[in-house]
């Protein structure tokens, strides 16, 4: 099973800027994740949405459990700072070097009903496994990352050394060349926005494609893999926008 790519390789899905949206990479892209009411408030308003708006946002949000308020200032509810952490992830990735190893991780749980079963695959996905069939799943060594302790009830984990070659296998386990297209595709976006939205909703999808990224070793990516260069590209314009848009420094 792959990992998610757009539709489309190659091509930039761009959704349009809402009140909530705005909000939210506002807040997942401050550090710390929280930013004063007025302060929020005027930063989504340069993007053309209007002050009651984003009020009324800022308000369902709170009743949604998206966000927590005290004292004025809005921040992240611990569901969302989870997303952020992997956000977080996603632009600097935890990384060590590869001897050859593979993690390989297979699902023993039975009886589980579907919801549960989409659940699982979603978690496994977020953390960079592929599906190599049903209920097995692989990965390179090569991440940091830490293990979550509730899956050992219901997965097994080895240490493997597929018989296959390393880059044969990655090539067949994810979409590689497509993954680069698009993110070919949003440099150029992002590099020839000229309006600030038009910059955001670029970062927002920069942000979503490298959740997507397998985060592989050098060895066993395409020639001008552009994980590297979109990591960079995001870091500037994100510091750049908080300046421009918050007040903060870049």
């Amino acid at each position: 099973m792959r990992m998610n790519v757009p539709a489309r390789p190659g091509e930039v899905d761009l959704p349009p800027l809402s009140a909530r949206s705005v909000v939210l990479s506002l807040l997942l892209g401050a550090h710390p994740p929280e930013l004063p009411a007025r302060d929020l408030v005027a930063g989504v308003e340069r993007f053309g949405v209007g002050g009651s708006t984003v009020r009324a946002a800022l308000s369902r949000m709170v009743a949604a459990g998206d966000l927590r308020r005290a004292d004025g200032v809005y921040r992240l509810s611990d569901r969302l700072l989870e997303r952020r952490r992997r956000q977080d992830d996603a632009v600097h990735p935890h990384t060590r070097a590869w001897d050859g190893d593979w993690e390989m991780t297979v699902i023993t749980a039975t009886g589980r009903d579907p919801a549960d079963r989409a659940g699982l695959r979603t978690r496994l996905n977020d953390l960079r496994l592929a599906e190599l069939r049903e209920g097995v799943w692989l990965r390179p060594a090569n991440l940091g990352r830490p293990w979550p302790v509730d899956l050992d009830g219901v997965v097994r984990r080895f240490t493997a050394r597929p018989d296959a070659p390393a880059r044969e296998l990655a090539e067949s386990l994810w979409p590689l060349d497509a993954w680069a297209r698009t993110a070919r595709a949003l440099l150029a976006h992002v590099e020839g926005a000229r309006r600030p939205a038009d910059r955001f909703t670029g970062l927002a999808a920069v942000v979503r494609h490298l959740l997507a990224d397998p985060v592989l070793p050098a060895v066993l990516l395409p020639d001008g893999w552009p994980g590297a260069e979109l990591r960079a590209l995001y870091d500037q314009h994100r510091r750049e926008l908080s300046a421009a848009v918050l007040g903060t420094a870049p």
